[in-house]
């Protein structure tokens, strides 16, 4: 990847220069296997959408709810580890370049060697990373191997960030800011948080990097509604919940075909505006 922009770089410039927004999706790897994870991402990049953020199952995600929760137990179950996530990407790299962000606790960089990992992800084209325990002062070495290895170092801002925490943090990220519209846990919402606009122009007065907002997010009004504020929609819970319900008692086209027809009208809302 070194010497070509950055995929998430790359459209997101893209989207601005036409005027739109973008549609995150995340979903949990290896979640019910690893052949519908990478039969879901050519399904979302089908119908539009323009990041897929892929979590990496791990035993102890504390930052989310309940459906992810379950979402990482069923990826563990499926045999889901780093090294295989990498295989299905290098898969998925066949047929699109739909930008690919990895959603991943530190503990499993650590175990499996930061650079090696970093190093390992740019090779099977992953695009960033999202380490959600990771601060950026307590970084290290981690942004300068990101760099060098062209992958984008997305941070996480909260409603509670303080202003000169914001600064920070902005100014270390690359590919687009990740603003957690509500406090706790992931988890889908029955209105989105009334202060996403107020917050998105503070985080826009310390970077002009792109602003995807999500926590909460699960039908089509209330991702456009949050789409007017910010660069992007994040939406995963709601997601993932499809994933579950439909589960293993359908092929695998089947759980495609639901998946998408959930999501379009989500992305066509967004892509509306």
């Amino acid at each position: 990847m070194c010497g070509l922009m950055n995929r998430i770089t790359e459209r997101f410039r893209d989207l601005r220069a036409k005027g739109k927004k973008g549609f995150v999706v995340y979903i949990g790897g290896g979640d019910p296997n690893l052949a519908a994870t990478e039969a879901l991402a050519l399904g979302f990049d089908r119908i539009g959408v323009d990041v897929l953020e892929i979590g990496v199952p791990f035993s102890d995600p504390l930052a989310d709810g309940l459906v992810n929760q379950l979402a990482a137990q069923r990826g563990l179950e499926s045999g889901t580890n780093p090294p295989k996530l990498f295989e299905t990407v290098r898969s998925i790299r066949v047929h699109s370049q739909l930008p690919i962000v990895f959603y991943v606790y530190f503990n499993l960089l650590h175990r499996y060697g930061v650079e090696r990992f970093i190093v390992d992800c740019a090779k099977a084209g992953v695009d960033g990373l999202l380490v959600l325990d990771l601060p950026p002062e307590e970084s290290g070495t981690y942004e300068a191997l990101m760099a060098s290895a062209g992958l984008a170092v997305i941070y996480l801002v909260a409603p509670t960030t303080p202003d000169d925490r914001i600064e920070l943090i902005v100014k270390r990220a690359s590919g687009f800011i990740y603003y957690i519209s509500r406090e706790g846990v992931t988890g889908m919402q029955q209105k989105v948080a009334s202060n996403i606009g107020e917050m998105t122009r503070k985080i826009r007065t310390h970077t002009d990097l792109p602003i995807a907002v999500g926590f909460g997010i699960s039908n089509p009004d209330q991702a456009r509604e949050v789409a007017i504020s910010a660069e992007a929609v994040v939406v995963g819970s709601a997601i993932v919940n499809q994933i579950a319900a439909a589960g293993k008692s359908v092929s695998i086209p089947e759980l495609v075909a639901r998946v998408e027809s959930f999501v379009k009208p989500m992305v066509d809302a967004v892509k509306s505006l």
